[in-house]
């Protein structure tokens, strides 16, 4: 049976997130999925990303994306062969975070997205990164549209705490964080990494929330020598 090696970008992302990736890992033949654009809740995308790619799949997914990967996984665990799980975090949010977002989507409806998105853009990266990505993250998000970014922090202020459910992970599972990131802290990581069985967990130096962008020889790296071990 074939297996299909998915790429599922963050929030507001497209496939420009894997830019790095896809070339790297090209005779894995990875198709990049856009199910987060399509669907109004995390449960949601996950069915649908199930429903589009059947057979046996290999989820690689970074923030929202690890979180959709995450449920397709407690869906479907039979026809999951891997899970690599980037910057992302099987927690809820906190209330403090619900309103945030609550607020932002405010702004974004007011038509102050992009005010918006620059004053907060840069808590995405490490400094190190942040003035040479900024403009092409900006870039990304606003093509995506407005609605489709409201729809998706909806769909992450109202996702449920999987973390009752990682111990029954039984596929093989890589961790990926960024030692900087602020965002989704390397707490996170390690929580996922200390309660999915057999996990692997690699922190990157000088990294924030953008893995794939700010690091992305080392993710290529790790994700094509983890890749090499399922086969």
């Amino acid at each position: 049976m074939t297996t299909t090696l998915i790429l599922l970008p963050g929030m507001a992302c497209d496939a420009a997130l894997w830019r790095a990736q896809q070339p790297a890992l090209a005779t894995h033949r990875p198709v990049v999925a856009d199910v987060h654009q399509h669907a109004t809740t995390l449960p949601a995308m996950a069915a649908r990303l199930l429903a589009e790619h059947p057979g046996e799949l290999v989820l690689a997914g970074c923030s929202l994306g690890g979180m959709v990967a995450l449920h397709a996984q407690q869906q479907a665990p039979g026809r999951v062969r891997g899970l690599a799980l980037l910057g992302t975090t099987a927690r809820p949010d906190t209330p403090e975070l619900v309103k945030l977002r609550r607020d932002a989507i405010g702004l974004f409806e007011q038509g102050r997205a992009e005010e918006l998105l620059r004053a907060n853009a840069l808590f995405a990266f490490h400094a190190d990164h942040a003035a040479r990505l900024l403009d092409d993250y900006l870039a990304m998000v606003l093509r995506g549209g407005i609605p489709a970014l409201v729809r998706q922090n909806r769909a992450v202020m109202h996702r449920p705490d999987l973390r009752p459910v990682l111990p029954a992970v039984a596929c093989p599972t890589l961790v990926v964080g960024g030692r900087d990131d602020q965002l989704t802290p390397p707490d996170c990581a390690h929580e996922l990494a200390e309660a999915i069985p057999g996990a692997q967990l690699q922190l990157l130096d000088r990294c924030g929330h953008m893995l794939t962008w700010e690091q992305p020889e080392a993710v290529s790296r790790l994700l094509g020598d983890w890749l090499a071990t399922l086969a």
